[in-house]
């Protein structure tokens, strides 16, 4: 009822849009995500709060959801993408508060999406989670989450020259 299913959407189910990233293959993918959610959140909690981590996370969510409708997929499940987004947007908070760390954060997570784009998804995780790694919503995830940090920044400039 809610893993994004392309057949799903076109009947009219637009909330798989978003839902699909909040749906696992298994308990070990669930896990697996939330452990990830975990600690990207702990990584970057001093940029986040409640409302801003709800936000972040239904916003990259709904951005893969319409970014996936645009590739040939037919389904997906998983935070995996989100997880992606999320980690892009915080290294961008990380370069814009001087933390040299944050570029270093952001070449790898943007090296890892561009070698899955090349090389695919990993088989110990595809085999772990008993589905394909949809790579695509990981490169979807970190572009929403580089588009978020983006819109971020032009909002506060455009508050600031008010």
């Amino acid at each position: 009822m809610l893993a994004w299913q392309r057949t799903a959407i076109e009947q009219g189910e637009v909330w798989r849009l978003i839902s699909g990233n909040l749906t696992h293959t298994n308990w070990p993918h669930m896990i697996m995500n939330s452990l990830g959610l975990a600690i990207i959140t702990f990584i970057f909690r001093r940029y986040l709060n409640a409302e801003r981590l709800a936000l972040l996370l239904f916003a990259i969510a709904g951005f893969i959801g319409a970014t996936l409708w645009l590739s040939a997929m037919d389904w997906y499940a998983g935070l995996s993408g989100v997880l992606h987004g999320l980690f892009a947007w915080g290294a961008i908070q990380d370069i814009k508060a001087k933390d040299k760390l944050g570029w270093l954060l952001l070449l790898g997570v943007s090296a890892k999406v561009i070698w899955e784009q090349i090389a695919g998804g990993s088989a110990s995780s595809a085999e772990l989670i008993g589905a394909r790694v949809a790579v695509e919503a990981h490169l979807a995830g970190v572009c929403g989450g580089l588009l978020f940090a983006a819109a971020e920044r032009i909002k506060q400039k455009l508050a600031v020259d008010k």
